[in-house]
C-alpha cells in the first residue's frame, strides 16, 4: 500500500517558499501504527511540542494533532505501519503547515527487529553543544542523520552509535541506545548529553519492572557496552534492534529481546 497524506483542515499549505523545506525549520515525529492506533502517542505529542518550543514554532492544538494522527490510522488498512507527524514553520510571515503521512514500514526496520543490526562508533566532535544547539529537537535537518547511517553503511556495518570526546556513548543517528547489565535496563541520559529523548527507550524503561529489571540512566564508554549482557538501538519503527556486532566484534545474541519486544508489544 502507498504512502498517503493528511492534512489539518485550516492548516498552511506546503509551498517552495516554506521554510521547513528551505531550511529544516520544522519538526516532525515517526509513531508506529498498530490495529489499536498510534502507539506512544502522549509520549510523541509531548516531543513534537518539546521540539517546537525549542524552534520558536508554534504547534498547533494538541487535540488538533491527535485528531490528525487519529484520521491518519483509520485511514490505514494494511498491518503495523508508520506514521509521521510533520509541522513546518511556513513561508515568511504565512501559516505553519501541519500534516501527516501514513506508509509502510520500511523493509530495514523490520529485518533489523527481527535479525540484529551491525553497528560501528565514531566520535560526534563536539564536547560542549552551543546555547542554540537544536540536538534536543527533532527536527526537519535531518540530512546529516541520514549521512551518518550511509557513511555507516559504507563501512560495511548498518548503523552508526555516536561518541563524546570522552569516549562515552550517546545516540545513534535515529535510534537511542539501552543496553542491559545484570538486573539492569539502561540508557543515556538527556542531559547533560543533550540528546534527543527516545520516546521507545523511556516506555521500555517505565515497563522494564514488569519483568524483573531495574531502570536507570546513565553513561557508558565503548568498553562498558562491550561488557554489557546485551545491547540495542530503541526507536519507533523498529522496536528494539539487538546490536550483534559492534566496531566488528560479534556478540552473541540474547534472549531478553524476544521479551523485551513482546513486553512492548512488537511480537
Amino acid at each position: 500500500m502507498s504512502e498517503s497524506i493528511l492534512v489539518i483542515p485550516g492548516s498552511g499549505a506546503v509551498t517552495p517558499t516554506d521554510r521547513g523545506l528551505l531550511y529544516g525549520e520544522g519538526v516532525f515525529e515517526t509513531l508506529h501504527l498498530r490495529p489499536s492506533g498510534p502507539w506512544l502517542l502522549d509520549r510523541h505529542l509531548d516531543r513534537l511540542h518539546r521540539s517546537a518550543a525549542l524552534l520558536e514554532l508554534p504547534p498547533p492544538p494538541r487535540a488538533e494533532l491527535a485528531e490528525l494522527a487519529g484520521r491518519a490510522a483509520r485511514s490505514w488498512r494494511d498491518g503495523e505501519g508508520a506514521l509521521r507527524l510533520i509541522v513546518t514553520a511556513g513561508p515568511a510571515g504565512g501559516r505553519p503547515a501541519t500534516y501527516a503521512t501514513v506508509g509502510p514500514i520500511p523493509p530495514a526496520a523490520l529485518r533489523e527487529r527481527h535479525e540484529g543490526i551491525r553497528v560501528i562508533t565514531a566520535d560526534l566532535g563536539v564536547r560542549a553543544r552551543p546555547p542554540w544547539s537544536l540536538a534536543a529537537a527533532k527536527t526537519l535537518s535531518y540530512a546529516e542523520n541520514l549521512a551518518a547511517r550511509r557513511w555507516a553503511v559504507r563501512q560495511g556495518a548498518d548503523d552508526l552509535l555516536w561518541l563524546d570526546p570522552d569516549g562515552h556513548a550517546l545516540e545513534a543517528p535515529t535510534a537511542s541506545l539501552v543496553w542491559l547489565t545484570g538486573d539492569t535496563l539502561c540508557t543515556v541520559p538527556p542531559e547533560p548529553t543533550g540528546i534527543l529523548p527516545g520516546t521507545t527507550a523511556a516506555e521500555l524503561l517505565d515497563r522494564a519492572p514488569a519483568l524483573g529489571l531495574r531502570a536507570e540512566e546513565r553513561m557508558i564508554t565503548t568498553g562498558g557496552l562491550a561488557a554489557a549482557d546485551a545491547v540495542w538501538l530503541a526507536s519507533s519503527l523498529r522496536g528494539l534492534a539487538e546490536v550483534r556486532t559492534l566496531d566488528g566484534a560479534p556478540r552473541a545474541g540474547s534472549p531478553w529481546t524476544r521479551r523485551l519486544l513482546a513486553l512492548l508489544g512488537f511480537v
